[in-house]
């Protein structure tokens, strides 16, 4: 079925849905009440952060070789549609009467989405089904759809039917193009302004696979010796009978050695081999057995299952005759043995049977046969090779070294060898294969690779390094590496070029071993191929290509009218043509090449070719892409040919209407191989702009005038409207990993890209702010600030109760809103640049009561401290970790007093602490008085007070103060339960006792174990579940290394099993109000859940920042990654509002008991005055009382009239009389 029938007319030009809607599946919202926390900022370790939305987006970006097929989602990540098992290195979409009808992609892979796809693939635009284009054994490095023609040109290194390293497709199925490709790699295909389509690469000539230029094409003898070979209607006569008689045949004209049938009975001879094969011709030996002989005979393919048919010259008449079912074999004779049967189609297989239906005499018989093929083969597995009894002295054969073992073909074409390796057999393992290479010429030499899923050894492949020597002077060799990650049966050609015949002296070899680039390696090596490839010459990289013209001979044509083949051929030879760029009617080519005029650039303008400005580049060019009135290119060039224009290292771009060379800031520190568009929302307020994406072998972003040195590991992205590189620019913006090998745009102007790119999320490091949005979703923030992490080695232990590492980034954050201000304050191990643009090492005040001012300490702290933990005691910040320095002529460790309403270090700091390590890892004010609490790892201070694991420093005196006896080993967290009981998490002993709880009472001074069994090791990381601290949550690494994380209700343990994985460090709890109300769970109240932060791997999930837990499900929240593309972490997530907690009873918060109190109160007063109002009525009923009658408004008048008021007022002012007893 043709590919076009099968996708059909309704694959719609509009597809894509993709960008508009994407495919993947998004997660529910994590429905946090972020408005009653106030800010919130996620402080940690990462360069990258972003929201948990859908599934698939914690996977990173591939660095195995492994690509994929890329949309854009509305939010700019990237949504895989499809992946492959190794490189994609072009993409078009072919369009058919103005109808979208899939995606091409051409590369090294050979499966695609998991269907079996060598090469060449084919999406369905709508759907995403993906189909194989079959026939392609190489690698494809260049596509061009041609709209206008409804053809797909496909280029580079590869056999292709009767074709080599370029060919046609359309309506379905292969068009060989007329000059049947070329004798060397197509890299770059475009179309001209005038229709004609131009290939570039680093071929000489025209070229085709075909062997007819060979002296003796079908030399190559094809094993029949190690064959099992099986017969059906054999003869029992002895020694005759046997089917392995003819293997090997001689000249012998005796019969002694033939294989004969039974008398007058039909019957067959069949070989099954352990490797594939195309053969070619069909030698067979009559048997000169009295009289008897095969008369017809068909040729059976398995696993094809198919009869083949053949021509073959009838030895009586010489005419050339076909035949299939009934070919006739030529009774014996003496001068002439043998007959000879030439397969008229190609076809793969890996056994055969021939059917013997007719005979001379009374019966049938062979007395040998031989299979040969036109191509060159040298097998792993000598076995394979050609015959010893068949051949000369000089025959293709290979030599391993090392402990290679046999392994089944299962769905490979052949039985191959394999070998592991490690560090000590590294170096002594290799396999050298050694062709008989008939004749001197042009090859094509093409590694076979076995597929890894057959024999599941995918994950212990890697790298192998293919070296080989093909000429007798030696100046025709290679070196190459090849991924053997691959799913099936991959072709690699190596090398194309002139090959020495095999002579006595001198014999063509290819030599595979291990890269040694993993300490263990599983190694495979099946066998290597020598094709043959005619030349017309007369071509050097570049050729044009008149599809409309079908009268020239290429054989005999004169390519020199073309100015483009005509420039190619007045290069140096050898040139190499890597990229062709169209604008308007100018083409430009581009690659490594040279001669007096062109240096690795130019243009072809009116059948003209001419130079760019200063000459060109002065090294090669890879790619380059054309956008608005700049020419992107990305090599490895340093400057202009003539060295005028400075800044062009590895980048340039060369501007149309000016006609000049513009630098791209400074450059790139390395070489650039791809130049690909991109779409990107730089402004935020706008749509999504185009952008153009270099990627390479560099790591850093050029300094450029006042702009720094800025990370690139081998992805850096120009924006033309900003005219400078997406990571100098100070906007939001996306952090990008992997490269984009390239990308196109279809006729909706919707992207897609092929690579390993991948965002990373919000490209914001060492803190993010978290905002609340509709729907229950929330949104990060770019604060502020510009923090990188510190260069500066720390010297700290993560919290001092693991094992030593290193800590970067921002560990710890709180408010400071004392005297009208709000500063957020931050502390790590960081690097910020301040408001005035100074440094900032490690603690950082950003001011929003005062246009975020960013500030820091003044000196003193050492630049290796790290900062832990952050409180405050009235306007004093403590700061504590593993700090160092000398402030205020006063020597600090561990501790560092601030006063925020100064801006400046305390003028009386604490007595440094000491100690082996030390290390402050908890600070924990108590609420009314002047005691801070200080807890982590040390002995004493500096005064020689014993003051072991916690201290009281006392604010009113500046005084250490020892707290209770008996407490040894490391704190991590201190939480106070009441006003006069202090908790103690971490790594702890109590009177020599171990425990990982401890509290202590300020009235006794006593410490004591917290009596609770069930805590597997020492906690790193501790947070209350209610108010007074009887229900919480502890985390940390269990004695037997695995994670742990617990809920402790009053004297219960509930430990939550099977959340994390091996590589979990978690570093904080806290619980956090929802929303929406979660099911019930015996852990968590229906409003609230559990967020974890650290470096998480969770378990059926992977890594994550930050996971909330629901009482039944360990969801992941945020996932974050640092520069180098490892997993980020979070150590913290603080917040400008407390978090209100329930009691262990059961109720509400304080506020709301108060407000509930309040609102019974009121309403009890209420229904008193509702009572009282009641009975005073009954009462007053009870007693006679009638309401006043209604008077008619009218009629008060009368009454003032009836009574003269002065009747009633006259007498006030008069004394009454005493009254009258």
């Amino acid at each position: 079925m043709h590919l076009l029938s099968r996708f059909g007319s309704k694959a719609s030009t509009a597809l894509l849905l993709l960008a508009a809607q994407g495919i993947s599946q998004t997660i529910p919202p994590p429905n946090l009440d972020i408005k009653s926390l106030g800010e919130v900022i996620l402080a940690g370790d990462f360069d990258a952060i972003s929201i948990y939305t859908s599934i698939g987006q914690q996977e990173g970006y591939s660095s195995n070789g492994t690509q994929s097929v890329l949309s854009q989602l509305p939010n700019g990540a990237f949504d895989v549609l499809s992946s492959t098992d190794a490189s994609i290195e072009a993409i078009c979409p072919l369009v058919v009467n103005s109808t979208l009808m899939g995606i091409v992609v051409g590369g090294n892979f050979t499966s695609v989405g998991g269907v079996a796809a060598r090469s060449l693939a084919w999406m369905n635009a709508t759907t995403l089904e993906v189909q194989a284009i079959g026939g392609v054994q190489g690698t494809v490095s260049a596509l061009y759809c041609d709209e206008d023609n409804s053809m797909l040109y496909v280029g580079g290194a590869f056999d292709a039917g009767n074709s080599t390293n370029a060919i046609g497709w359309a309506a379905g199925g292969w068009s060989s193009l007329p000059f049947a490709g070329f004798d060397g790699p197509v890299s770059s295909i475009t179309k001209a302004p005038d229709g004609h389509i131009i290939f570039g690469g680093s071929f000489t000539g025209l070229g085709n696979i075909s062997s007819s230029s060979l002296k003796n094409p079908e030399s190559q003898i094809i094993n029949l010796s190690t064959a099992n070979v099986t017969a059906r209607g054999n003869t029992s006569t002895a020694g005759l009978g046997d089917p392995r008689n003819i293997v090997c045949p001689s000249n012998s004209s005796d019969g002694s050695s033939d294989f004969l049938l039974a008398d007058n009975t039909a019957g067959s001879w069949r070989a099954d081999l352990a490797f594939g094969f195309e053969p070619t011709k069909l030698r067979l030996w009559q048997t000169s057995q009295s009289g008897k002989g095969t008369k017809t005979w068909r040729f059976t393919a398995h696993p094809l299952n198919g009869i083949l048919n053949f021509t073959t010259t009838d030895p009586a008449t010489g005419d050339l005759i076909s035949c299939s079912s009934t070919c006739p074999l030529a009774v014996y004779n003496a001068s002439q043995p043998y007959q000879d049967f030439y397969f008229v189609n190609l076809v793969g297989m890996n056994s055969f049977t021939i059917d013997i239906s007719a005979w001379y005499g009374d019966g049938g018989g062979l007395a040998g046969i031989e299979l040969f093929q036109n191509d060159i083969f040298s097998y792993a597995i000598e076995a394979f090779n050609e015959p010893t009894c068949e051949t000369s002295a000089v025959r293709s054969d290979a030599t391993a070294t090392g402990s290679w073992y046999t392994t089944p073909s299962r769905e490979s074409v052949s039985d191959y060898l394999t070998v592991v390796v490690g560090p000590t057999t590294v170096d002594n393992t290799f396999i050298v294969f050694q062709p008989d290479v008939p004749q001197s010429g042009n090859y094509s030499v093409i590694v076979y690779t076995p597929g890894c899923l057959q024999d599941s050894s995918c994950s212990a492949r890697a790298i192998v390094n293919v070296t080989g020597s093909l000429t007798e002077d030696g100046k025709q060799s290679f070196g190459t590496t090849l991924f053997q990650t691959n799913d099936f049966d991959k072709y690699d050609i190596v090398y194309q070029g002139h090959v020495d015949a095999t002579t006595t002296s001198f014999r063509p070899s290819v030599t595979l071993r291990p890269s040694g680039q993993q300490p263990a390696q599983l190694v495979v090596a099946s066998r290597v191929k020598f094709g043959f490839t005619s030349t017309t010459g007369g071509l050097n990289g570049l050729f044009d290509y008149d599809p409309n013209n079908h009268t020239v001979d290429y054989a005999t044509a004169d390519f020199s009218k073309s100015a483009i083949n005509n420039a190619g051929t007045t290069l140096k030879p050898n040139a190499n043509v890597l990229a062709l760029a169209t604008r308007d009617d100018t083409i430009y080519a581009a690659g490594r090449f040279s001669d007096d005029v062109f240096e690795n650039i130019m243009a072809f303008h009116n059948n003209n070719a001419s130079s760019l400005p200063d000459g060109g580049l002065n090294a090669a060019v890879s790619d380059m892409y054309s956008l608005d009135d700049f020419l992107y290119v990305g090599g490895n060039f340093t400057s202009t040919a003539e060295g005028n224009v400075d800044g062009l290292s590895n980048v340039a771009a060369y501007q149309y209407s000016k006609n000049v060379w513009v630098p791209l800031g400074a450059g790139l520190d390395g070489p650039v191989g791809a130049v690909e568009p991109m779409l990107l929302n730089i402004s935020q307020s706008g749509g999504p702009e185009t952008v153009v994406a270099f990627s390479g072998s560099f790591t850093r972003i050029l300094a450029s005038g006042s702009t720094p040195v800025s990370r690139a590991n081998g992805l850096a992205i120009w924006v033309p409207s900003k005219s400078g590189w997406l990571a100098n620019l100070d906007v939001p913006k996306e952090a990008l990993a992997g490269q984009l090998s390239a990308a196109t745009f279809l006729p909706n102007q919707t992207w897609l890209g092929a690579g390993t790119i991948e965002s990373l999320g919000l490209a914001v490091s060492g803190a993010a702010g978290l905002q609340p949005q509709s729907g229950g979703q929330v949104a990060l923030s770019r604060l502020p600030i510009d923090i990188t992490p510190s260069d500066v080695q720390s010297s700290t232990r993560k919290r001092a109760v693991q094992a030593p590492q290193n800590v970067t980034g921002v560990n710890t954050g709180l408010y400071y809103t004392g005297n009208g201000q709000n500063v957020t304050i931050m502390g790590g191990h960081f690097t910020a640049t301040a408001t005035s643009g100074s440094s900032i090492e490690n603690l950082m005040f950003l001011n929003g009561s005062n246009n975020n001012r960013v500030t820091g300490p003044p000196a003193g702290m050492d630049a290796s401290s790290t900062v832990l933990a952050l409180a405050l005691s009235e306007d004093i910040l403590f700061a504590g970790g593993t700090i160092s320095g000398r402030v205020e002529n006063t020597d600090i460790n561990g501790l560092v007093l601030y006063d925020m309403s100064t801006a400046a270090y305390r003028a009386i700091q604490p007595a440094s602490l000491q100690g082996p390590n030390v290390a402050v890892n908890a600070i924990a004010p108590r609420s009314g008085t002047t005691a801070v609490y200080v807890g982590g790892a040390f002995d004493r201070t500096s005064q020689d007070l014993s003051c072991p694991v916690v201290c009281m420093y006392d604010t009113s005196t500046s005084q250490w103060n020892t707290v209770g006896t008996g407490l040894d080993g490391t704190v991590s967290s201190l939480f106070w339960r009441t006003g006069s009981d202090l908790l103690a998490a971490g790594n702890l002993k109590v009177q020599g006792n171990q425990t990982s709880l401890a509290t202590y009472n300020t009235g006794s001074q006593t410490w004591s174990v917290y009596e609770i069994a069930g805590i597997p090791g020492p906690v790193t990381a501790f947070c209350p579940a209610t108010t007074d601290g009887n229900h919480m949550w502890v985390a940390g690494t269990a004695n037997n290394g695995s994670t742990f994380l617990i809920k402790i209700d009053g004297i219960n343990v509930r430990p939550i099993a099977d959340a994390f994985s091996t590589g979990t460090s978690i570093r904080g709890l806290q619980i956090v109000p929802l929303t929406r109300d979660h099911g019930s769970s015996q852990y968590l109240d229906n409003d609230y859940a559990l967020l974890v932060t650290g470096q998480l791997n969770i378990s059926g999930f992977g890594n994550a920042a930050a996971a909330l837990f629901n009482g039944t499900h360990m969801e992941p929240f945020i996932l974050a990654s640092t520069a180098d593309g490892n997993p980020g972490s979070i150590s913290q997530v603080f917040t400008s509002q407390t978090n209100v907690l329930r009691s262990s009873e059961g109720g509400h918060s304080l506020g709301i008991v108060i407000l509930v109190a309040l609102c019974a109160a009121l309403g009890t007063i209420f229904l008193i005055i509702l009572i009282g109002i009641i009975l005073n009525y009954i009462q007053r009923k009870r007693a006679g009382y009638k309401s006043v009658p209604s008077v008619p408004y009218a009629d008060k008048h009368s009454n003032i009239r009836r009574v003269p008021p002065e009747a009633l007022l006259g007498n006030l002012g008069s004394r009454p009389g005493v009254p009258a007893v």
